[in-house]
C-alpha cells in the first residue's frame, strides 16, 4: 500500500493540499495512523491516474473522476473498493471547497457504485475450538502467547490494531475486562470470560521472554522488534500458522475473521445487539445488525442442505425460516458451548 508520502510525491502540486487535508482528519476527527495511511493511499492512487491523463489532484474535473471510476471497474476493482475510494475523494474535495481552495466539488454529480451486502466471513464454533486446542497444545512461551492472543480476540472481538496497542495497564484482571482505546480515541470497557483470563494469566508468567533484554515494556504483547510490540502482520501470521496446524484453510483465518466470529456467535446465542455493539465499538447499530443477516443466511443454508423437500416445489418455504435469536427468545433451552458468549459471564 502506498504511503502518505508517496501520495504527495505523485501529485507535487497537490502535496500541500493533501497535507492540510490529513492534518484536518487528525485535528477534527482524531484519525488514526491507519486511517491516514488509507486516505493517503487512495489519494495517491487517483493522483497518479490524474497525472497520466494530463490532470492533477487539486484541479481534477468531474469528467476525470468519472474516467477514473470507469478505469477501476475495467481493472476489476469491486464496487465496495470503488465506493471507498470515491468517498475519500468526496471528503477531500469538500474540504478544499470549505477552505475556499476550490469553487465547486467535482464529485457532486457522481453516484457511488452500487454495493451488494457482503456478509462477513466467519468460522464455525467447531473451527474456533480447533484453533484454540492447537494454541493450548504446548506450554512454552510462544504457545502461551498464541493462546492468550486467540482467547482474547475471540472473547472480546477486538480489532487487531486495538489488541496490539493494548498497554499492560489496560488489563483489569480483577474485573475480567480490558480498557480499549478504539477509533477516534474512544475508550470502552470490554469484558472477557474465564477461559481468556486463564490464558492471559499463564502468558503473563512468560511475558518477560518477549521484552528486550534490560528494558521495560508498557505493552501487553511486547516484541523485540523495532516497534517494541507485536504488529498486526505478526498476529495475522501467527493465526495462519495455527490454522495450518489445526487443518483449516489459512486464507479463511485472520484476526478480523475472529472478530466476526465473536459477534456472530454471540448473536446466535441470543445476545442483545446493543451489548454486542458496545463491545465491538460500533458507532452505529446498523453496522452490528449485519450479524443478524449472517444468522439468517445460515438458517437458510441449513434448510436447503438438509430438508427433504428443499429441492422440490416447496423450496420457497425457506423464506419463512425463523429470524435469528428466535429459538433463544422462544424459551427453548439454548445449548451453551465454549463460545464467545462466555465473555458475558
Amino acid at each position: 500500500m502506498p504511503t502518505v508520502s508517496e501520495a504527495r510525491a505523485s501529485a507535487p502540486d497537490g502535496a500541500r493540499l493533501v497535507e492540510r487535508f490529513l492534518e484536518m482528519l487528525v485535528a477534527e476527527r482524531g484519525a488514526s495512523a491507519n486511517t491516514l495511511a488509507a486516505y493517503g493511499a487512495d489519494l495517491g492512487h487517483f493522483a497518479r491516474f490524474a497525472a497520466a491523463h494530463g490532470g492533477d489532484l487539486g484541479g481534477a474535473s468531474t469528467a476525470l473522476l468519472r474516467a477514473y471510476l470507469a478505469r477501476l471497474a475495467a481493472q476489476g476493482f469491486g464496487p465496495r473498493t470503488a465506493a471507498r475510494k470515491l468517498s475519500c475523494l468526496r471528503q477531500f474535495y469538500r474540504f478544499l471547497c470549505a477552505e475556499g481552495l476550490r469553487a465547486e466539488d467535482p464529485t457532486g454529480p457522481l453516484d457511488a457504485p452500487r454495493r451488494g451486502r457482503a456478509l462477513p466471513k466467519v468460522l464455525t464454533e467447531e473451527e474456533v475450538e480447533r484453533l484454540l486446542r492447537i494454541a493450548h497444545a504446548g506450554k512454552d512461551a510462544r504457545r502461551l502467547r498464541l493462546a492468550a492472543l486467540l482467547e482474547l480476540l475471540y472473547a472480546t472481538g477486538l480489532r487487531v490494531s486495538e489488541l496490539t496497542a493494548l498497554p499492560l495497564s489496560a488489563l483489569r484482571r480483577e474485573a475480567g475486562a480490558l480498557i480499549v482505546r478504539g477509533k477516534r480515541s474512544k475508550e470502552r470497557l470490554v469484558p472477557y470470560g474465564e477461559a481468556a483470563a486463564r490464558a492471559v494469566t499463564a502468558y503473563l508468567a512468560e511475558r518477560a521472554a518477549f521484552v528486550p533484554e534490560g528494558r521495560d515494556s508498557p505493552w501487553l504483547f511486547p516484541s523485540r522488534g523495532a516497534s517494541g510490540r507485536l504488529t498486526r502482520q505478526q498476529v495475522a501470521n501467527l493465526l495462519k500458522d495455527a490454522a495450518v496446524d489445526a487443518g483449516l484453510d489459512p486464507s479463511r483465518v485472520s484476526p478480523h475473521v475472529l472478530r466476526h466470529a465473536f459477534a456472530s456467535h454471540l448473536v446466535a446465542h441470543g445476545a442483545d445487539l446493543r451489548a454486542v455493539q458496545a463491545m465491538l465499538g460500533h458507532a452505529d447499530i446498523q453496522t452490528t445488525q449485519i450479524y443478524t443477516h449472517v444468522q439468517a443466511e445460515r438458517l437458510r443454508e441449513t434448510v436447503l442442505r438438509h430438508h427433504p423437500l428443499a429441492s422440490g416445489p416447496r423450496r420457497n418455504a425457506v423464506d419463512s425460516a425463523p429470524e435469528p435469536g428466535h429459538l433463544a427468545r422462544s424459551g427453548r433451552p439454548v445449548r451453551r458451548r465454549r463460545t464467545a458468549a462466555r465473555g458475558e459471564s
